[in-house]
């Protein structure tokens, strides 16, 4: 920018008078010169610097020329010294201010520390980038904090509608009594929600409030540094103390864990005991046992492992399975199953009738309604094809079974939800409870409970 401000200057000067031409005349060369001074040459007239005969018809105002020299003017006129019209060739560092050489002798400056203007811009301008690029980083730093927060706004309604999900999961399952109890959690939810998204969206804002703050400033420096040393210098303490004042004010993580009462908390109890109103007591029929279970004395435990027994038309020879001793031909029943010594089981109920000696598929259409668990606690309902299930870690099984209404039910007794409920059956043949263990696994069916 100095070089070309410098090439101006020297194609505005005269080179016969040596100052800023004054009303530039252009003559038959090409080259301009003050109108005077052209005019005053004796006859006969050669241009000074080509040394071609100049003919007085050839002069013309050159306007263009004209107008570059009032712009360096205007120019000139910001780097003199108001108070002495010298040019402002010092800085002085105690007052931070350009100063001519009249200027470091006066009373005002005595004493302090001046610099050359190159020195000193050269000073300030790697002092400006600094601070140019401390607030870039922490515009950086802005921006990926409003990514973040976005982010957080987008796992929020993903949070919130698999809880919303969950609910309504939950209590579809229950009866009539509840459903007034389901809109007050769904409420509760979204009003939990309003509140954590009304927070999530402040943040947003305020970072964008900052950012562009960032972004004034960053650009109020780039112009400094662009700039020639005269405007670089000019309130540079200022600014520089005005940028290096800038904070970035990150807001404070907002938790995206929502009321975890929604998990029908208040009605556990409730719903334990309606299910143990129902509840039957269930042994273990040895004479469906497979071979390679082991049943304790009391019918309650089975174990996968080996036990001799004859062959019978009641026993299971290919499927791994046991059944109940109880048949269920009406009403509603419901029993539980302790299964946390299980890496995988099958269990829920079957019509009595279910093949013993083929290996077939678990599902309704086999006259099997049940769920599988896995090693990972993981659940799905022996559906076709299976549906597997968020439920983890049940510990205890519930089983309710409403023959007249052709419902099976399955429940988590540790939080009384729901883990799934079969679609509406005709059930007209008698139905029992049935396991099935893989290796290393055993099931318990613990005695009746208190409701």
């Amino acid at each position: 920018m100095a070089s070309i401000t410098k090439e101006m200057w020297n194609d505005a000067t005269c080179s016969i008078c040596q100052q800023l031409m004054t009303e530039p005349t252009s003559v038959n060369c090409g080259h301009s010169f003050c109108k005077s001074c052209i005019l005053g040459l004796l006859e006969p007239r050669i241009c000074p610097l080509c040394q071609t005969p100049i003919s007085r018809a050839s002069c013309r105002p050159n306007k263009q020329l004209q107008s570059l020299i009032e712009i360096l003017k205007k120019m000139d006129q910001k780097s003199l010294c108001k108070e002495h019209n010298e040019q402002l060739h010092l800085f002085c560092e105690n007052d931070g201010q350009l100063i001519c050489w009249c200027c470091e002798r006066s009373p005002q400056h005595r004493g302090h520390v001046t610099v050359l203007v190159e020195d000193a811009c050269q000073d300030y301008k790697e002092k400006l980038q600094k601070t140019l690029a401390r607030l870039k980083n922490l515009e950086e730093k802005c921006q990926n904090q409003m990514t973040v927060t976005k982010q957080h706004i987008i796992e929020c309604e993903r949070v919130t509608e698999n809880q919303k999900q969950n609910i309504e999961s939950d209590f579809k399952s229950l009866q009539d009594f509840l459903r007034e109890e389901e809109k007050s959690h769904l409420w509760r939810l979204e009003n939990e929600k309003g509140k954590v998204l009304k927070r999530l969206q402040d943040n947003e804002a305020n970072l964008q409030e900052q950012s562009q703050e960032l972004k004034k400033h960053i650009l109020q420096l780039e112009d400094k540094c662009r700039g020639p040393a005269q405007n670089l210098l000019q309130n540079v303490k200022e600014v520089l103390n005005r940028s290096s004042a800038v904070m970035l004010n990150l807001p404070e993580t907002v938790s995206l864990d929502l009321d975890k009462k929604c998990n029908v908390s208040e009605l556990y109890l409730d719903v334990k005991k309606i299910l143990r109103s129902y509840q039957v007591n269930v042994t273990l029929d040895p004479e469906t046992a497979h071979s390679d279970l082991i049943l304790s004395e009391d019918h309650r435990r089975v174990t996968r492992g080996y036990e001799p027994r004859p062959h019978t038309s009641t026993r299971f020879t290919s499927l791994c399975c046991v059944l109940g001793c109880e048949g269920f031909a009406s009403g509603r029943c419901y029993f539980e199953v302790d299964v946390r010594g299980i890496t995988q089981c099958d269990l829920g109920v079957c019509l009595e009738n279910v093949p013993r000696d083929v290996d077939i598929t678990m599902e309704p259409a086999s006259g099997f309604w049940g769920i599988r668990l896995f090693k990972e606690k993981n659940c799905a309902a022996l559906t076709y094809p299976k549906l597997f299930l968020p439920q983890k870690n049940p510990g205890i099984i519930g089983v309710f079974l409403d023959y007249e209404a052709g419902f099976v039910s399955f429940y988590n007794m540790n939080t009384g939800s729901c883990i799934y409920t079969f679609p509406k059956a005709a059930f007209s043949r008698t139905l029992r409870p049935f396991f099935r263990v893989l290796p290393d696994s055993s099931l318990f069916l613990p005695p009746l409970s208190k409701a």
